[in-house]
């Protein structure tokens, strides 16, 4: 499948697209879609009011709205869900062509993932904006890897020296964001490994700071981490590693975390693969697995912010987005975990939630999920710049 096409109305400043599907639709520049009224009934989350809800013209209203179509009374409402770690274009070899880029995108959506922050893609997914049915994304560029000690064909592998380049190609590639691969197997030392020295690691931090945007780092082990954090990034991916005073240091300095907790399944199996040859790994993996829980309670306890990601891209599927706030629910509870996926990562990521004229990307559910959390998984809507693009019992 291809990107849609679409035509423009010079007069009315309208685009007329035509979706996937066959149908088409009108929006606007910025991509909310401008189709029938819609009306729901709920409660609206985070705030816990049950109220009326409309959408004109492909945005929140709470003023009456005449010949809006009733989606149902009684619902919970969020704003749209956040995959706040995801891989929109990448499979198991490296880059997937576009139709396949496309079912990725339309999996995460279908699962109430509106906005996804792609944390590494060595696709060129920016035709994807274009298209008013899919997510929007906020890319993070390429993966800036150490030279043969990551996944092959997924990052921009460079040596040290030149790290600091590579990061500014990627934070002028991204929007906002650059991922680093703080640590992977040494296989000389048989273990995991900081990728890059601690003062050039800064360096590059500092540098992609001068270019407008954040960083955040792959890591697995507890060094990497330790010395990112202290070097000054923004983010973590993962953290199996954090001890209590990089814990302390995140949490002061609002270093998010996203821990990809479901995700973290795979870690038995690399260590099964990894025996062998490398027992020491193996173990250390085991033992970063074994005391995950623990890891993230203490973060939970301390501040640090979190947020729901899901890995998927490369090796893990799509559409996860629920099985994620289950798992981040047995660290912090249920409302903790909604709003990792949801306004408190819109909050950190610079979206807006539910609020007059603010555009319509929500998820509708039948019952309340904060008491019955696995109905994230299920939502009755998904509403998408104002149309619905999932209905759960059509």
């Amino acid at each position: 499948m291809s990107p849609a096409s679409h035509s423009h109305d010079l007069l009315a400043g309208l685009v007329h697209t035509h979706s996937h599907d066959g149908s088409t639709h009108t929006h606007a520049a910025d991509g909310t879609v401008l189709d029938e009224p819609l009306h729901l009934h709920g409660t609206v989350l985070p705030g816990g009011a049950r109220t009326d809800l409309w959408v004109v013209d492909g945005r929140v209203t709470f003023t009456r709205a005449s010949s809006a179509r009733s989606l149902g009374r009684d619902l919970w409402i969020l704003p749209g869900l956040v995959d706040a770690h995801c891989h929109i274009g990448l499979g198991s070899q490296g880059a997937v062509d576009p139709g396949t880029t496309e079912a990725q995108a339309l999996m995460d959506r279908d699962a109430g993932a509106l906005l996804v922050r792609d944390a590494g893609s060595p696709a060129d997914t920016r035709w994807v904006d274009d298209r008013a049915d899919l997510p929007e994304i906020i890319r993070a560029g390429r993966h800036v890897a150490r030279t043969k000690r990551y996944l092959r064909n997924f990052a921009d592998e460079v040596e040290p020296e030149e790290l600091v380049d590579a990061v500014a190609v990627q934070a002028r590639r991204g929007d906002g964001w650059v991922k680093l691969v703080g640590d992977w197997i040494d296989r000389d030392a048989g273990d995991l490994a900081p990728s890059w020295p601690a003062d050039v690691a800064r360096q590059a931090i500092d540098r992609a700071h001068a270019e407008g945007a954040r960083v955040t780092a792959h890591c697995f082990g507890e060094q990497s981490v330790a010395e990112l954090v202290a070097a000054g990034i923004d983010g973590i991916e993962h953290g199996t590693g954090l001890d209590d005073d990089t814990i302390e240091e995140m949490a002061l300095r609002r270093v998010a975390l996203v821990p990809t907790l479901d995700n973290l399944a795979i870690f038995p199996g690399i260590a099964d693969q990894a025996a062998e040859r490398f027992p020491r790994y193996a173990a250390h993996m085991r033992d970063l697995y074994a005391r995950r829980y623990q890891t993230f309670g203490k973060a939970y306890e301390a501040g640090v912010p979190m947020y729901a990601g899901t890995d998927a891209g490369g090796v893990g599927a799509h559409g996860r987005i629920g099985k994620e706030v289950v798992a981040l629910a047995a660290v912090g509870g249920s409302d903790f975990a909604l709003g990792a996926a949801s306004w408190r990562a819109r909050d950190w990521l610079g979206r807006p939630c539910l609020a007059e004229g603010e555009r319509a990307d929500l998820v509708a559910y039948t019952s309340d999920p904060r008491t019955q959390l696995a109905v994230v998984e299920h939502p009755r809507y998904v509403v998408l710049r104002g149309r619905v693009v999932v209905d759960g019992q059509a």
